[in-house]
């Protein structure tokens, strides 16, 4: 028997050190071929590290959140025959086992009921918790899937307790307070919202989290940022787009607004190359570029990730949707490529139906510009002296004032208003 040491690869693009971001693995584990053993994080994307032998996991070289350096001891693994450990390096001492790290949690101290002892989410369910006194109008963290889930079963979202990161809501959760209301019921006793509650819970800052408190932390030091409102009508746009889905939506998918974003935000452009832009502070450069590559903000399970819709300016409506919908499924899955989240010339953020009045974006650094959408809302507005019912819905954008002007910021917006407003214009060369 031997040992098969793997270290830390090169990822490519200059990169020295990487974050562990999860192991997959734990000591005394079998593994195969090609089976992922961890996941990496770098400035970019995460990246999925493979074994490349059979044999039994003796060592891990580092704990979620550590920052490797490359070409360091990542993991090490028994194998038949010799191994690829050579003599000189079996003077340095392997590292120690390292155990998963649950998160520490106080538990309640309610008298009433036995405190149980919180195990890590990773390891099994969560155990069945009390309702959680949330105020009315506070939004628990919870996916789309889930919030789904809550409505079907009856539940309220703001009673539950969530085990994932920064507090979202899993599935489990649900399962879990539905476990709870059951025992209670059996019991003849009803969890009260209103207890007293001294249970905290600390959650180490590691992987996509750190990266983008990092990149949030950067953005608002170094730019300086200014932000634009502006108010469009979209009744026009919203009218276009329900009658081309009703006439190509079963043979080209259905279009949501974002492809009509992207296609205003190309056309735009054309007047605006500042702020389809990159700037590099430390070499005082600024590049503008041709080309329209679109981040478009995508929540997932792990964070706010920015995929990368390449070359709009090129793109159809449906081509436009197609691709959006395919970058957003494989960022929410963790399969996104790392020049799939990188590269970008501007960003389009929206947070849909949850868009609220106005919102104030941050930069995605290099870029100079991000694009924020609002809800859509039907208003009373005046139009040739009546008063008529339109779709309305604000633009909430914010700029690096360092190279972007504020009439040139304002006078972009209202292009996009315009093009919005008249759709026909989306299309006119």
């Amino acid at each position: 028997m031997g040992t098969h040491v793997i270290k830390m690869p090169d990822i490519g693009e200059g990169i020295a050190e990487v974050e562990l971001a999860q192991w997959h693995v734990k000591v005394g584990d079998l593994v195969v071929e090609d089976q992922v053993l961890a996941d990496v994080m770098t400035d970019k994307a995460m990246v999925d590290i493979p074994s490349p032998v059979h044999g039994k996991v003796i060592s891990l070289g580092g704990q979620p959140g550590e920052v490797m350096a490359v070409g360091s001891i990542l993991i090490s693994i028994e194998v038949e025959g010799a191994g690829n450990l050579k003599a000189s390096d079996q003077l340095v001492k392997e590292p120690a086992p390292i155990k998963e790290a649950a998160p520490v949690v106080v538990a309640p101290k309610v008298e009433a009921a036995p405190v149980l002892e919180s195990k890590p989410a990773a390891a099994c369910r969560p155990a069945p918790q009390a309702p959680v006194a949330r105020d009315a109008d506070e939004r628990p963290l919870a996916s789309p899937a889930v919030r789904k889930h809550a409505l079907d079963l009856g539940i309220q979202l703001r009673l539950v307790q969530g085990s994932g990161p920064a507090g979202r809501i899993l599935h489990e959760d649900l399962d879990a307070y539905l476990a709870q209301g059951t025992q209670n019921a059996r019991s003849g006793s009803a969890p009260s919202g209103y207890a007293q509650r001294h249970d905290e819970e600390q959650i180490p800052v590691i992987g996509m989290r750190r990266k983008i408190a990092q990149r949030m932390q950067e953005a608002t030091q170094r730019a300086a940022h200014f932000s634009y409102v502006e108010e469009i009508d979209v009744t026009a746009v919203e009218e276009l787009r329900a009658h081309l889905n009703e006439k190509h939506g079963a043979t080209r998918g259905k279009l949501t607004l974002l492809p009509f974003l992207v296609r205003a935000l190309v056309v735009a452009l054309r007047d605006f190359p500042q702020i389809n832009a990159r700037y590099d502070d430390e070499a005082q450069v600024i590049t503008r570029h041709g080309a329209v590559h679109v981040g478009v903000a995508t929540q997932s399970d792990v964070g706010l990730m920015v995929p990368v819709v390449r070359h709009a300016e090129a793109r159809s409506l449906w081509d436009s949707a197609a691709e959006i919908s395919r970058l957003a499924t494989a960022a929410r899955n963790g399969k996104a490529a790392r020049d799939e989240l990188s590269g970008s010339t501007i960003t389009l953020t929206s947070l849909g139906a949850l868009g609220g009045i106005v919102s104030t974006p941050v930069l995605n650094l290099p870029e100079v510009a991000i694009v924020g959408v609002n809800k859509i809302v039907e208003r009373p507005m005046v139009i040739k002296g009546q008063i008529v019912i339109r779709k309305m819905m604000n633009l909430s954008s914010s700029f690096d004032h360092r190279v972007v002007d504020g009439m040139d910021a304002a006078l972009f917006i209202q292009a996009i208003r315009g093009l919005l407003e008249q759709p026909a214009s989306l299309f006119v060369e």
